[in-house]
């Protein structure tokens, strides 16, 4: 497929897109502030809260070598959207909600009035409203599935609720599929060092609901929901299997987070972020669980 990726160079993208390209077999021109060093992808530095400059963006060729088809710029398969103000406390607040939600508006609105018909983006494991929350707040019930009542109070977490909603709207009125990624907190090959002392201090990872995504896991989730079609509005967390956690999860969340329900069963080490729905309808198989490397 050909995909715009939005937010490459961050975190999270400088993973997936190698991923994308070298297992997926797509071609992928990257949107970003910053440059990506990785062959075979251009990055063209483009302002998404620009609704022109979208547009614009989601229609132009990928490289020079396209300019040799004398047909102008190719059709694109599919829009990618991670760029983001990354979490709170880098921007004023309403500089994050801004400059988030208005991106992602304009991605979405430019990417189906020019036809484009698969939709990704990232939402995030905040908007269950315990990540940035003021003081210690308890999740409401485990497991934490897309059926959550979310209740984000920060503006990084707000946003992406938002941001949700944005693209539930134009799905329903487009057609368009549009799934939104709940990601989890996204963890680099070389940031496992710490998961032990995780695993023997428990509080010091009940913002992230004891629960990761490996950068590269996230790219092989990607490429699964590019894959997917024709179910209009989805939200999957995208996360790993299990919990950072040593204890059994149902024992872990009776000690550790004995104010919160336990509602559905989640047998042996499943992580609290539940993963069940990218696993039963997306078929994501799990490369790198956190015990390899820690």
């Amino acid at each position: 497929m050909r995909v715009v990726f939005t937010g490459g160079s961050g975190k999270a993208g400088r993973h997936v897109i190698p991923w994308l390209k070298e297992r997926g077999g797509h071609e992928i021109l990257n949107l970003d502030r910053q440059l990506l060093d990785y062959d075979g992808v251009n990055t063209l530095d483009v302002d998404l809260t620009d609704s022109g400059q979208v547009f614009n963006a989601l229609s132009m060729h990928f490289s020079q070598d396209e300019f040799e088809t004398g047909q102008g710029p190719a059709k694109v398969d599919a829009v990618v959207h991670f760029a983001a103000v990354p979490r709170v406390l880098l921007k004023p607040d309403n500089e994050t909600f801004r400059n988030n939600v208005m991106s992602t508006y304009n991605v979405i609105e430019a990417a189906v009035k020019l036809g484009i018909r698969k939709i990704i983006i990232a939402s995030s494991e905040t908007t269950y409203g315990v990540c940035f929350a003021e003081g210690d707040k308890d999740f409401h019930r485990f497991p934490l599935d897309e059926d959550y009542p979310i209740d984000p109070m920060d503006s990084y977490g707000l946003s992406k609720q938002c941001n949700e909603n944005t693209a539930r709207a134009f799905a329903d009125r487009t057609g368009a599929d549009i799934y939104a990624l709940r990601i989890g907190n996204v963890i680099e090959p070389d940031e496992y060092g710490p998961f032990r002392t995780y695993a023997e201090n428990p509080p010091m990872r009940k913002r992230n609901a004891w629960s990761y995504i490996d950068a590269r896991d996230l790219g092989q989730i990607v490429h699964l929901a590019l894959m997917k079609d024709g179910l209009g509005f989805q939200v999957f967390n995208a996360v790993n299997d299990t919990i950072t956690a040593d204890q059994p999860t149902e024992e872990f969340l009776r000690q550790w987070a004995p104010n919160t329900p336990i509602t559905q069963p989640m047998p042996g080490f499943e992580a609290p972020l539940s993963n069940r729905k990218i696993r039963d309808v997306l078929g994501f198989k799990e490369e790198h669980d956190w015990r390899k490397y820690a």
